[in-house]
């Protein structure tokens, strides 16, 4: 994200932008992971509030299908997406960082989902927030939007990793090498069946993925890495992420 001087405020332009970008790198032959960070001190403070002030309906409803879309272009992308967190993600900004699949945070930064304090919940961005840090530490920063910090952030579940900041790029890489080391059609397999079991009931979510795991396990790739174990040997992989 490049917008520094704001704070890499998500406008609409950037939203789209922003998805285009994503769904392009994910298309990049050899492509194995994204690392979504912001240019300059922040990572995000949100939307772009100068956009929404006297904005009709109809222009409010487009801030949040492009925000929206934004999120579920994450999910659905068959690529792992890292967040690397920088300064403050705030808002729409926080939102981001909980919907990216992995996340790594300097020990400087921090997340805050304050729009209580300007008269507008942070309705959208408690959708990935909660489903990251649960209900009751959801709400404490849904209705105080207070700051938290890395390492309370990390105790919460919002991001995997907090370093010192001149680490984190390094840290970005390392996910990204380990990720690398896996067959990218399993990756991407695992990814959907993640998502798709995580708003099932526990019964729901055994019986399909028994499923996946059944169509996984005849798969070339899986096929492959078990030999390859067996025989105490690195897999080749052959087949691609879809």
């Amino acid at each position: 994200m490049r917008w520094p001087e704001k704070r890499n405020a998500l406008s609409v332009t950037m939203m789209d932008r922003l998805s285009a970008a994503l769904r392009e790198a994910a298309g990049e032959e050899g492509a194995r992971a994204i690392v979504l960070a912001g240019a300059g001190p922040a990572f995000s403070a949100g939307h772009y509030l100068p956009e929404m002030v006297g904005a009709s309906p109809e222009e409010q409803r487009q801030v949040f299908l492009a925000c929206s879309a934004l999120m579920e272009t994450i999910r659905v992308l068959p690529l792992p997406v890292i967040a690397e967190v920088r300064g403050i993600a705030t808002a729409a900004g926080c939102q981001l960082v909980a919907a990216c699949d992995l996340a790594v945070a300097a020990e400087t930064a921090r997340f805050a989902t304050p729009g209580v304090r300007i008269g507008l919940f942070c309705s959208t961005p408690m959708v990935p927030v909660s489903r990251a840090v649960g209900r009751k530490r959801a709400m404490e920063m849904l209705l105080t939007g207070d700051f938290v910090d890395a390492p309370t952030a990390l105790d919460w579940g919002l991001v995997n990793r907090v370093v010192p900041e001149d680490r984190l790029e390094a840290e970005s890489q390392t996910f990204v090498e380990r990720i690398a080391e896996a067959s990218p059609f399993v990756v991407a397999l695992g990814k959907r069946a993640f998502h798709r079991q995580a708003g099932l009931s526990v019964e729901d979510a055994y019986a399909q993925m028994s499923e996946v795991m059944c169509g996984n396990a005849v798969e070339p790739d899986a096929q492959e890495g078990m030999r390859a174990f067996l025989e105490k040997r690195r897999p080749r992989w052959t087949q691609g992420a879809s």
